[in-house]
């Protein structure tokens, strides 16, 4: 993962209503949640949850899907995943008294 792709990711992350938006999704797990459900869930207007849905998606940290007149969303959690691996990846690295690489430090 590229330090620009990670730093876009974690900002659009530092702002409490997406923060919030990625919490619940990550509760309602794999299956995802319909906007209607993310709206009532955490008492935001349509207009404001539409945009930050949008920059959710535009990071590529969760996506969505027509099903009829429901519109769901569900956490890219594969980016999700490249993410924190990139976050750890150097974990320990200049901790000489960490055990040895092929052993897990955190």
């Amino acid at each position: 993962m590229q330090l620009e792709l990670a730093a876009s990711q974690l900002a659009e992350l530092g702002h409490t209503t997406r923060l919030s938006i990625f919490r619940l999704l990550v509760r309602a797990g794999r299956q995802g949640m319909a906007v209607g459900d993310i709206q009532s869930q955490l008492d935001i207007p349509g207009s404001t949850l539409s945009h930050h849905l949008s920059r959710l998606s535009q990071a590529g940290l969760m996506t969505q899907q027509r099903d009829g007149r429901t519109l769901y969303c569900q956490l890219n959690f594969a980016q999700i995943q490249l993410l924190l691996a990139f976050l750890t990846a150097e974990c320990c690295a200049l901790d000489t008294t960490a055990p040895q690489p092929s052993e897990p430090c955190c």
